[in-house]
């Protein structure tokens, strides 16, 4: 008798045991294909130098390629929307009236930290993806799929034990937080409205309640230089140049890694839908487009590009991300 309860014991205690890694992978392969829709509020913390900027997102998604991310910087007053629907990929910025339609298979070609599913493929596609389970949560920490994923190698992605997404910590190669992302609010099995994913009603629902010159352009372009300082490009000259409703700047690097970095800062004008050639890539602050020798982007009402034939594109990316941090002349 006492042989028995012992063995019973033993065979709950089992069947109550933790999961393998195995087992959660395998959960987390069914979560995959029964992912119908979902309704996620996060927030974004990008560390860029010294300085941190927290960005509000707000995440929806509806089987089997729509998509609606809303990021916003309450302190800036900036937000921008990124849109795929059956008419393709758009960026739209609110405050500039303005939006861009890229050829692209985003979001399937890169690990977007923001996104649950890319979240599980990363999972999945990592087999050498590190497990381990906390009291309620379990860790992963895998290989990211970024264009420029020797900057930010690897990730902590948390989940609970239901499977729902906690936090994710993209990790530079000395183990330092860039990008986290912690999820405040999660719905599965969402429902939509039929128009809660067309391109001209969201810029329309994003511009009320936007205050009236909210990057209108009417202030002056403040100029910024790449912090980051890559050997072979030299800051040659630098031209100021006065448009009929703006002004542009173009900064000319020369050397062995020469570019040119084009600024531009125009008044909000009617409502304008530019087609952008290139690889959507995500900056953390803001969209770009990426091609074989250019790359161009928009921030806080301003117009950027970087031309060049001896970058690579993974130059490219790193010298707009600098841009954005302190401005080192």
């Amino acid at each position: 008798m006492l042989l028995m309860t012992g063995l019973m014991v033993i065979f709950i205690l089992a069947a109550c045991g933790s999961k393998s890694q195995e087992d959660v992978v395998n959960d987390l392969r069914s979560k995959q294909k029964d992912l119908s829709s979902y309704k996620v509020d996060a927030k974004m913390t990008l560390k860029m130098g010294t300085d941190s900027q927290v960005y509000e997102v707000e995440i929806w998604h509806k089987d089997p390629a729509y998509y609606r991310v809303n990021l916003k910087n309450p302190e800036k007053d900036q937000s921008q929307m990124i849109l795929r629907n059956d008419q393709g990929v758009f960026v739209l910025t609110p405050a500039l009236n303005k939006s861009f339609k890229f050829q692209s298979d985003w979001p399937q070609n890169s690990s977007q930290a923001y996104l649950y599913e890319s979240l599980i493929k990363d999972i999945l596609a990592d087999k050498e993806a590190k497990f381990t389970e906390t009291k309620g949560n379990y860790v992963f920490e895998t290989k990211t799929r970024y264009q420029n994923n020797s900057m930010l190698p690897t990730q902590e992605i948390k989940l609970k034990k239901d499977l729902s997404p906690v936090s994710v910590k993209v990790m530079d190669p000395d183990r330092n937080a860039l990008v986290t992302v912690e999820f405040e609010k999660v719905k599965f099995n969402a429902k939509f409205d039929k128009d809660d994913f067309d391109m001209k009603k969201n810029m329309t629902r994003a511009q009320i309640g936007m205050p009236a010159m909210a990057g209108s352009g009417e202030e002056s372009l403040t100029v910024k230089y790449p912090a980051l300082e890559l050997k072979g490009a030299k800051l040659v000259d630098e031209k100021e140049i006065s448009l009929e409703n703006g002004e542009r700047v173009v900064l000319t690097y020369d050397g062995k890694k020469s570019y040119t970095l084009v600024q531009e800062k125009v008044k909000a004008k009617e409502a304008s839908t530019t087609i952008v050639e290139g690889n959507l890539v995500d900056l953390g602050f803001t969209i770009g487009a990426v091609s074989s020798h250019s790359m161009t982007w928009s921030h806080d009402g301003v117009d950027y590009m970087i031309a060049s034939k001896n970058l690579t594109k993974e130059e490219m990316i790193e010298v707009a991300k600098s841009v954005q941090a302190e401005a080192v002349k």
